[in-house]
């Protein structure tokens, strides 16, 4: 069956609030391909993309999210603000992805003061912030100066993305007044189902998720084809990227065999295989839109995504839908980690054209005899007379860490949060260093109240179970009266080089 026919009368597209002030609509039009489309060098006519938007607006779509990265994407909804706005005002949701270093309420400001530039207006709607390691404290304290600016006005709501559960937890318990966490989520990568979704639910953030139709890959377009043979350069960015998720999940055969379980499903409803892969995302508590790319001017795809909401999916549909899903392999890791870690699931098959290098996030010194030292600059390392880690050879020992970071404690008094935190510091002093988590053969654990024992072993778990160092835990007083744990560590790299 092809894609359904035309609906006789447009559904309602439904609407959710996501701060004060701020309501979208529960399918958001993603612009990253104007980067795509902008790649070799050609310019999206500002104009004509203004035009382009209309159509959408004119059916309820009025939500578009972009990026400052996604070339001239916040230009453009600029120019529709300014010529358009007052008669169909939109919703314009855009991101900050800053270079990985050091973070100041300087640079905060500029990159704030250059959406609204582009955007034409005074206050961003919603400013989603990425960052590209959490061994950096650089993004708590990156978070702190937009929660600044937000109190300023200059902000609407704040949101994360590419963000896994224990950080988006971790800022929450932080009192960081997050709104949001764009990830990718569909049929095919079911990571945000694994916890991040149950979050967002209890806590009250929403999940806006993007990857839905899989850059197209999920549509009737794809069903029963062959594999086609790829081409990097001439294949769109969206079909580069999420043919790598295809050969995580399984490969092609795995592919299908969730196609056809969706178009069987769409079957009943007289739908399309886009429909159904949307709205059994949107079905899902904790997510409060999705998000479907457009090519402003060159395709568009507005009457069949209002069909999405003129169709309800049934318990039995969504059960086969569940039985397709579990003969896929499970993406790896956590929400965003396509973006920290191998495999890079993303257009290019690296960061290449994401970054240009990950500096370290810690000062390393070098003292008599060869031994290397790391500070992290909290007041006792200067009191003590201590460093955070010490390299000797292909040894690195790092001291008890808490979850310190300047003048406030992160993670609030969540045991769990601290725990990640500590990780994340213990993580980035060792890579300071030249080393890594996986180099890790012991820890200690010193926790303040044995409530705390299974919290906090769960993230060590979570963190280094795949590693299983030799560990102690065990129960202590720690001074600060708000600490739940402290961990040193102790790293062997396979040689001094």
């Amino acid at each position: 069956m092809s894609d359904a026919p035309e609906a006789t009368s447009a559904p309602t597209v439904p609407r959710i609030r996501l701060a004060s002030g701020l309501e979208i609509s529960r399918a958001l039009t993603g612009l990253w391909q104007i980067a795509d489309m902008e790649r070799h060098g050609t310019t999206l006519d500002v104009g004509a993309g203004a035009r382009a938007m209309e159509r959408y607006v004119e059916a309820g779509l009025t939500t578009f999210d972009m990026a400052d990265h996604y070339g001239s994407a916040e230009v453009v909804c600029g120019h529709y603000r300014a010529t358009r706005g007052q008669r169909a005002p939109v919703e314009t949701l855009t991101k900050w992805v800053p270079k990985p270093g050091p973070v100041g309420m300087d640079d905060v400001r500029a990159a704030v003061d250059l959406a609204c530039d582009r955007l034409r207006t005074d206050r961003l709607d919603l400013l989603q912030f990425h960052t590209w390691t959490y061994d950096d404290p650089a993004w708590i304290d990156a978070l702190d100066h937009l929660a600044e600016l937000q109190r300023e006005g200059r902000i609407g709501g704040l949101g994360l993305t590419n963000v896994d559960t224990a950080h988006l937890k971790m800022a929450l318990d932080s009192g960081i007044p997050v709104v949001t966490d764009q990830v990718s989520f569909s049929l095919l990568d079911r990571r945000a189902a694994h916890g991040l979704t149950r979050l967002c639910d209890q806590r009250g953030v929403h999940v806006l998720a993007y990857g839905t139709l899989a850059g197209g890959l999920l549509t009737d377009r794809w069903l029963g084809r062959p594999e086609p043979t790829w081409d990097d350069e001439a294949t769109p960015w969206s079909l580069n990227k999420y043919r790598r998720f295809i050969e995580q999940v399984g490969g092609w055969a795995a592919y299908q065999a969730v196609l056809r379980a969706a178009r069987n499903v769409a079957d009943r409803h007289d739908a399309s295989i886009a429909n159904v892969a949307t709205r059994a995302i949107l079905d899902t508590p904790g997510v409060g839109g999705v998000i479907i790319g457009a090519r402003l001017g060159e395709s568009e795809h507005v009457d069949d995504t209002l069909r999405t909401f003129a169709i309800e999916l049934s318990a039995e549909d969504h059960a086969e839908l569940s039985a397709a899903i579990a003969g896929l392999s499970p993406v790896p890791g956590d929400c965003g980690d396509e973006y920290r870690k191998p495999p890079f699931l993303t257009a290019s098959g690296d960061l290449s054209h994401h970054l240009d290098a990950l500096p370290a996030p810690y000062p390393v010194a070098s003292l008599p005899g060869g031994r290397r030292v790391v500070t992290t600059g909290t007041t006792w390392e200067t009191i003590a007379g201590y460093a955070r880690a010490v390299r000797d050879g292909a040894t690195v020992h790092v001291s008890g860490t808490t979850a310190n970071h300047r003048e406030r404690l992160v993670g609030g008094g969540d045991a769990a949060s601290q725990t990640h935190f500590v990780l994340d510091k213990i993580e980035g002093t060792l890579r300071s260093l030249g080393a890594s988590l996986d180099d890790v053969i012991r820890t200690r654990i010193f926790v303040a109240d044995e409530a705390d024992v299974e919290a906090i072993s769960r993230a060590h778990g979570a963190r280094l179970g795949h590693v299983l160092p030799v560990n102690t835990l065990v129960l202590a007083g720690l001074v600060g009266d708000q600490l739940k744990v402290e961990i040193e560590a102790e790293a062997r790299l396979p040689d001094a080089g």
